[in-house]
């Protein structure tokens, strides 16, 4: 069967169609919603068909939207429409198991099985077992806006022999960007957000990881976040140099310079984790600094004393928060600095209470029936301390402990912590043996 009539298969299309309305997500430029899928599917899919088959169909232009990223500039993203999603989702899963067989093992980003968890604990591996401990941490500037059609379009040439599936990629390409009610094309890119667009970015840089390997260099690839570990200063450099320019005049995408740079593990963040040695010398993973004040940014977000919303929903949101930080970063040594964490949030939530408690009668009837004295309660209700020192004191500590917040629905970070966390001792292994 060719391979545009797999991806057309009814079995094929069906599976896309649930993964596209598992990962929900919003409309594209023609307004359709998930929701709506089956039924704009069930009046149009006998056309669209036909229109793939005869290369008469034409991709909406993608719904551009942004997001902030951490640096405080924004990251542009593309939504095609549910049905474009749906027929890129068909392409990929043909085309993936296709493309596997190819990928370096030292690549992690949006394949199947593997993680960001995997690349760091890879990572560790390359630290600990091989001593390389200089890293050369090469970024790549606007590497979804910057891709080079023609280039990538050959790349897919060598592989697929199909001229129809190849001609409906392009298309995808080429389907241009609606940015309000304006129109823009798209020369060069793929647009970050759409369902094709991790697997050809994936294609692109696997000339890169073709690359590394055939200078024998040991690395570590996550989408176009790549470090590679060599064993000294000068060799760093000498890298740094030569990747850059295959990078630039072989792939034609340019290395951010400003960001791209070379340094001992502890001075490098790699997708969020940072490294230090502990006392036996081995190299460890733990949420990189930037990591941590981000987190305390978004829990003090959530605490704010002036947010009216009720308890119950704010520690919800908080429990989403810290379930999924937490999650993320699991491999990681962290119990020193999430304690810490924890004090300061139960004295934010503390200071959340006192201030819907409101009046000085709530305060004192609150705290007598959290078992407080008459005078205690009668003198911390009365205070003209600040909310901070209110926060620390006897009555509140006494009153409002913290298994009280617990079971109201505080979630610590520690405790998450300890649940989820996969044993140092595991990853020692995989790190030396």
């Amino acid at each position: 069967m060719e391979l545009l009539e797999q991806i057309l298969s009814k079995e094929n299309l069906n599976e896309a169609y649930k993964r596209v309305v598992a990962n929900k997500g919003a409309s594209g430029v023609d307004g359709v919603k998930v929701e709506d899928l089956y039924f704009y599917i069930q009046e149009h899919r006998a056309e669209i068909l036909e229109a793939i088959r005869t290369r008469k169909y034409k991709p909406q232009p993608v719904r551009r939207v942004e997001i902030p990223k951490d640096n405080g500039k924004m990251r542009q993203l593309g939504i095609p429409t549910v049905i474009d999603r749906v027929i890129q989702q068909a392409i990929a899963q043909r085309l993936i198991p296709i493309y596997e067989k190819q990928f370096s093992d030292s690549s992690y980003g949006f394949r199947p099985g593997r993680s960001c968890e995997h690349a760091v604990i890879r990572s560790l591996e390359l630290l600990n077992l091989y001593k390389l401990e200089w890293i050369v941490d090469i970024d790549l500037e606007r590497f979804f806006d910057t891709v080079h059609h023609d280039r990538l379009m050959n790349l897919l040439s060598r592989t697929i022999d199909d001229g129809d599936v190849l001609s409906l990629i392009r298309k995808f390409l080429v389907s241009g960007v609606m940015i309000g009610t304006t129109f823009e094309e798209t020369p060069i890119g793929t647009p970050q957000g759409g369902n094709l667009s991790p697997l050809l970015s994936n294609i692109m840089l696997n000339e890169l990881d073709k690359e590394l390997e055939k200078r024998g260099l040991q690395f570590v690839r996550y989408a176009d976040d790549c470090n590679i570990l060599v064993g000294s200063r000068k060799a760093a450099e000498r890298v740094m140099r030569t990747v850059s320019d295959f990078i630039e005049r072989k792939l034609g995408l340019k290395v951010n310079v400003t960001k791209s740079k070379i340094g001992k593990p502890h001075e490098i963040k790699f997708l969020g984790f940072g490294y230090f040695k502990d006392k036996e010398g081995i190299y460890q993973a733990k949420p990189h600094e930037q990591s941590i004040l981000k987190l305390k940014r978004k829990l003090k977000a959530l605490t704010s004393r002036n947010w009216s919303i009720s308890l119950d929903n704010r520690l919800r949101k908080l429990k989403l928060q810290i379930v999924g930080w937490v999650s993320y970063f699991r491999i990681g040594k962290m119990k020193s600095i999430l304690s810490k964490i924890d004090e300061h949030l139960r004295r934010r939530i503390r200071i959340v209470i006192w201030k819907q408690w409101k009046t000085i009668h709530k305060r004192y009837e609150s705290l007598r029936k959290l078992g407080i004295n008459h005078e205690t309660a009668y003198m911390t209700a009365n205070s003209r301390k600040s909310y901070q020192c209110v926060s620390t004191s006897y009555a509140l500590h006494r009153g409002i402990t913290n298994e009280r917040l617990s079971r109201r629905g505080l979630i610590s970070l520690l405790a998450q912590y300890e649940k989820v966390h996969v044993a140092l001792a595991t990853i020692n292994r995989t790190a030396v043996y």
